[in-house]
């Protein structure tokens, strides 16, 4: 059992990049208040550097505009102009590509939302309630990049969402065979996203990439590491993803099969008690039960476990009501593959900066980062 870790003496300082997008807005309002964040810099694209944040960027969330920082000046998305121990990636995967390793190389540790590392054999893909072990391909990622920083990534929020409810099963039981039905929110399309005129009272049956995305990560999400080797599980993963009229939220229905066929009951008993280390350092953006487990047939539903002015369920302090908390109904027998349920999570949060910003915090906590 981990303790507590005590926070860290001064908020350290970081960099968003793309912070004008969906994404970097949504960093930037979680990391404007963080207790051990301080945003130091704000990057964006060339068109955008130079000019204020207010000017430069749409704002599309609640709260306070601009988090408070209407008026900070955009720097280049350049370790030279924009430099910081800790740097959060809202970008694309092509400029991602291009980008991330320049700040990785120049020392900065890099968490990113983006894909374009996530199947790296040397870089983790880290859920930390699930897989925080794969920090320790770190090192081997240094070495062989000869970066002084790293660059950590976040899964595909899809199967971020999977994920949480594969890994505590995964642990306990193992997990044989899974089939995946998304019903995803068009926020995950970005903005302006899908046209109002293709989604409003229909449903799309592709998103592209996307059950690739899902069955690769989740095999090495729940893959097993020896030494700086991370082994893909044997999970057969198979995804359906569709695009659904819902503002925030994937849901998803799933069906597993676990080996040694464990009763319901047991089921229901590993998600409903399931903690992992984020719960146990206490860190800022760890929901206090990162699954709730609904018994009314009915949930979970986005509207009303998701939405920014849900009431916390039982036992959240804070948690659920800012996304990171993955909620999980209807489990009962399949006839099919012996267990099936429906699952929903945040996917701008918990799928895309909320987890970043974890991933972060784990990193500082574990003391893998480390100020120079």
């Amino acid at each position: 059992m981990a303790t507590p870790f005590p926070p860290p003496s001064s908020r350290l300082p970081v960099t968003v990049l793309g912070a004008t997008g969906v994404v970097g807005q949504r960093f930037v309002r979680r990391l404007a208040a963080h207790p051990w964040f301080e945003i130091r810099h704000l990057a964006a694209s060339d068109r955008s550097a130079g000019k204020r944040y207010a000017e430069a960027c749409d704002w599309r969330l609640g709260g306070e505009p601009y988090a408070g920082l209407g008026d900070r000046v955009l720097a280049p998305c350049s370790p030279q102009a924009a430099a910081a121990g800790i740097v959060f990636s809202a970008l694309d995967a092509l400029p991602a590509r291009e980008l991330e390793p320049l700040f990785a190389a120049a020392g900065a540790w890099v968490f990113s939302n983006a894909s374009a590392f996530r199947m790296e054999p040397d870089v983790p893909l880290v859920i930390p309630e699930v897989n925080a072990a794969h920090l320790a391909l770190v090192p081997r990622q240094r070495r062989e990049r000869r970066f002084s920083g790293a660059i950590v990534c976040n899964p595909n929020c899809t199967a971020t969402v999977l994920a949480m409810a594969l890994g505590p099963l995964h642990a306990a039981f193992g997990v044989e065979a899974v089939l995946m039905t998304s019903m995803q929110a068009v926020s995950g399309a970005g903005y302006p996203g899908v046209s109002a005129l293709d989604i409003l009272g229909n449903v799309i049956p592709y998103i592209h990439g996307e059950e690739e995305k899902v069955e690769e990560e989740t095999r090495k999400l729940l893959g097993a590491l020896a030494g700086e080797t991370v082994t893909p599980a044997t999970t057969d993963v198979s995804a359906l993803c569709h695009r659904v009229p819902v503002v925030d939220g994937h849901t998803e229905a799933v069906s597993v099969r676990l080996a040694g066929n464990p009763s319901l009951v047991l089921v229901r008993e590993v998600l409903a008690s399931f903690r992992a280390l984020p719960q146990e350092l206490g860190l800022p953006s760890a929901p206090l039960a990162p699954i709730i487990l609904h018994d009314r047939p009915e949930r979970p539903q986005p509207r009303l476990d998701l939405a920014e002015s849900a009431e916390p369920a039982a036992g959240q302090a804070h948690g659920c009501a800012h996304g990171m908390t993955v909620h999980i109904g209807r489990v009962r027998e399949c006839p099919v593959l012996g267990v099936k349920f429906a699952l929903l999570g945040h996917n701008a949060e918990r799928g895309a900066a909320g987890a970043s910003v974890l991933n972060a915090e784990l990193a500082v906590a574990t003391g893998w980062w480390a100020a120079d």
